[in-house]
């Protein structure tokens, strides 16, 4: 679609629902995770800063990390993950991002969610209350069985590690 206005985006997935709590001390007004256009694979997270912080924001100096509140907690169905991930806009023009990406939020996990997030840039970043600081897709998981073999299968390539297939 070009140039017109966007359709408003779907529900995800019918058969899939995240259960979402908010914290008690979470901003009701600041919108829980959802997907910004049909085609968007990430729903985006926003930032629910403590009473405290909301007027002022959350300042991250550069090379500094902190961890942002998202104001709820989830259940995620069996099966699935969350992947957390960065916002290109943030990494591209701020030089946030995140400094375990994606971070993986676990099915059986149940506490607070945060988003960590490293200023890689200049300046300082001011994180306002309620801005969108990242987004989280759902992905499912499998777990595999681990084996001890004596020996393992050969390949063309071999043991070749870190740029070993050449460059560009």
């Amino acid at each position: 679609m070009t140039g017109g206005a966007s359709r408003p985006a779907p529900d995800p997935s019918p058969g899939l629902t995240i259960a979402i709590l908010r914290e008690d001390w979470a901003d009701p007004d600041i919108a829980l995770p959802s997907y910004a256009t049909q085609g968007s694979a990430g729903a985006d997270v926003r930032a629910n800063l403590p009473p405290d912080l909301r007027g002022q924001g959350l300042t991250i100096a550069p090379m500094a990390r902190v961890l942002v509140p998202a104001g709820f907690r989830m259940e995620i169905p069996p099966g699935y993950e969350v992947q957390v991930r960065p916002r290109s806009g943030l990494a591209l023009n701020h030089g946030i991002t995140l400094p375990n990406t994606p971070g993986t939020i676990d099915a059986d996990y149940r506490g607070p969610v945060g988003v960590p997030l490293v200023n890689l840039g200049c300046e300082p970043y001011v994180v306002t209350h309620g801005a969108r600081i990242a987004q989280m897709v759902v992905a499912p998981v499998l777990q595999a069985r681990f084996l001890p073999v004596g020996a393992l299968t050969e390949t063309d390539r071999g043991s070749g590690g870190f740029g070993s297939t050449g460059v560009g």
